[in-house]
């Protein structure tokens, strides 16, 4: 590994290389100033003139130059034959000694140390280039450690014994069946034999698969923890440089590497930077990262059955990687690494709680239920924050208050205390959250309602957030609900105020991507069938612009158009219904907001269950219901 030891001086080519610069700045200097004083420069001819008409004042003379300073202050320069004295010049020119009388003569010998720092100013710089450039090729021939020409070597970091990471599986937790998969990989390399004997190929490449923050990373560093052998990590934008050859160089290099330390692994972190899919794009096919791509595939094929160098790749963009990359006998394995359910995420609160005085108050399985759709890292941040807010409250634990406030600042941003609502505005936001509780309280296939605020956060003005169910499946009920309830804030804000305002932009915006995904994806049309429209495997390289073209006729997008504004009425109508129906229920639940700000879900469900109008029987429900949003939105936002 050409990796300079921690707390080591820099080596003496690095001060070389220094100095020499210095060395070419400074007499760049030195000749930038000499061109810039530099006198100005006449005939000797003109100088005599000069000297005849009284116009000089002195007169240096240093070898073959002449110096004059003229009585005006000026100064202007001019050569003499080396073999002619001034005596000789002035009887040439005819000058008097008369005409001599007011300047002031003066020989100067130039010596020689002048001449030769003369030419070492001169000629100095150029040859400092000269012998750093041959210094820095024959380097590069050597291989030297600290070339700065080796762009062909690569930057793979070889994590050793005494800084692999010491992250071991028992730290990763909410992918079970991810740890499995590598951890079987850590026996391959541990006992070879085992595998062999029964005639087992030893897997040349797991690919691991999944949205950011899910811990693919993380479980890389966990397998170097747990296989003890050495442990090659680069990112796949490592690999390629602006010139043309240096990545597949550097791929060469890293397996050799690889290779000499077998058994070893070797981990490339994004590699859908390098490993896109070939000839596509606008642009020519045999580019820098095309070689690279095509180098990997040569080298893990050249593995064999006794190399034990398996190589461990991470991506969350699948589907832009090369066919060839994917097939087995390169990456034999894909590991799925999805975002954790809702004992995943327990487990992982639990992990990253230690070390910090977590309150006993606390339960980490209901902030796992609140948390549904968090990745790792997300969780990860939460219990930050909220470590962030006891710090700030000098606290000594972190309580379920400080959990419940990075929650919100998580999902909607820091509270805006510093804004200032009028009333007419805070009445419309309570009003708008209000509708959207009221109409969700009402409906079968909404998730409960956890919590109701008009603080503005954010980007929003109030929100009204609910407790999400974990799913496998969505029904078509579902989703006219979750569409319904969206419109809810639309429909309240039409009822008591008789206007709409801007309040309603982000719900049409989901209400409307829910409707179409329900007609396009789904299969949910009552009048289009079961055919889907759009293609989802348009060319992700291309852009929206020329790789999202239309698979499907004029007639089937006016047709889809129709479907989707149907559904959209139909819910909305829905949605006023239901706010007709529970007038006053909305006016408790808007002057409650009003006064408190701030609802949880037990607060709010007692106002809801106040004698009056009353849950409505589940027949009439039924009678009724659609369904709603996709399972990834469990909060609404208006403002």
């Amino acid at each position: 590994m050409d990796e300079q030891p921690k707390g080591t001086r820099p080596s003496i080519s690095i001060w070389v290389w220094i100095l020499g610069a210095l060395a070419i700045v400074f007499g760049l200097w030195l000749w930038t100033s000499g061109q810039l004083n530099r006198p100005e420069s006449a005939s000797l001819q003109e100088v005599m003139t000069a000297v005849e008409n009284g116009q000089v004042k002195t007169i240096t003379v240093t070898g073959d130059n002449m110096d004059v300073e003229m009585e005006d202050g000026t100064i202007i320069s001019t050569t003499k034959h080396p073999k002619d004295s001034l005596a000789e010049l002035f009887e040439y020119y005819g000058i008097m000694a008369e005409q001599l009388e007011g300047v002031a003569l003066t020989v100067k010998d130039q010596s020689m140390w002048n001449n030769l720092l003369t030419v070492v100013i001169s000629i100095g710089p150029i040859l400092l280039l000269i012998w750093i450039f041959s210094r820095g090729f024959s380097q590069m021939q050597a291989g030297g450690a600290n070339n700065i020409f080796g762009f062909g070597r690569s930057k793979a970091k070889n994590l050793n014994d005494s800084d692999r990471p010491t992250v071991t599986f028992e730290d990763v937790a909410g992918v079970e069946e991810s740890k499995l998969e590598l951890a079987e990989v850590v026996q391959f390399l541990r006992e070879p034999e085992k595998f062999v004997q029964v005639g087992a190929r030893i897997p040349k490449g797991v690919l691991m698969v999944g949205p950011p923050g899910t811990g693919k990373t993380l479980l890389a560093r966990a397998v170097a923890g747990e296989a003890g052998v050495p442990f090659f990590h680069i990112s796949g934008s490592e690999f390629v440089e602006m010139f043309v050859g240096v990545g597949a160089s550097r791929v060469r290099d890293l397996f050799d590497k690889a290779k000499q330390a077998a058994p070893a692994i070797v981990f490339v972190d994004e590699i859908d930077a390098v490993g896109r899919q070939r000839g596509a794009g606008l642009g020519g096919g045999h580019d820098e990262r095309e070689q690279t791509l095509n180098q990997i595939l040569v080298e893990m094929d050249g593995f064999d059955n006794e190399t034990n160098v398996i190589v461990i790749a991470a991506t969350n963009r699948p589907d832009i990687l090369d066919p060839a990359l994917m097939r087995p006998g390169r990456f034999d394995r894909k590991v799925f690494v999805d975002l954790p359910d809702v004992r995943g995420r327990e487990l992982i609160l639990k992990v990253h709680a230690r070390g910090k005085p977590v309150s006993s108050e606390v339960s980490f399985k209901d902030i796992a239920r609140l948390t549904a759709g968090f990745s790792g890292a997300d969780l990860e941040n939460l219990m930050n924050e909220a470590a962030i807010f006891a710090a700030r409250r000098d606290k000594r634990t972190i309580g379920l208050l400080e959990f419940q406030d990075a929650f919100d600042r998580v999902l909607m941003g820091p509270e805006r205390k510093s804004r200032v609502m009028s009333e007419e505005d805070k009445e419309t936001v309570a009003y708008h959250e209000a509708g959207h509780a009221v109409v969700s309280f009402f409906l079968l296939h909404t998730d409960p309602v956890q919590k109701i605020t008009i603080v503005p956060r954010g980007q929003a003005g109030g929100y009204v957030m609910d407790l999400p169910e974990e799913r496998l499946t969505q029904s078509r009920e579902f989703f006219l609900d979750q569409i319904t309830m969206a419109l809810g804030g639309r429909a309240a804000e039409e009822i008591f105020f008789e206007r709409i305002t801007t309040g309603a932009s982000s719900d049409l915006q989901r209400a409307t991507q829910m409707a179409r995904a329900m007609i396009m994806d789904y299969g949910m049309s009552e009048t289009l069938g079961l055919p889907t429209y759009g293609n989802s495997n348009s060319d992700p390289f291309l852009g929206r612009d020329f790789g999202g073209g239309r698979d499907y006729s004029e007639e089937a997008a006016e047709a889809i158009d129709e479907e989707v504004m149907g559904i959209l009425d139909d819910c909305y109508e829905r949605a006023l219904e239901i706010i007709r129906e529970h007038h006053d229920k909305m006016v408790l639940l808007a002057d409650t907001l009003l006064n408190v700000e701030t609802l949880d879900r037990t607060e709010f469900e007692k106002l809801m269950n106040q004698p009056g109008n009353g849950h409505v029987a589940e027949e009439t429900l039924a009678e009724g219901s659609t369904a709603s949003p996709p399972p990834d939105i469990d909060f609404d936002v208006a403002g």
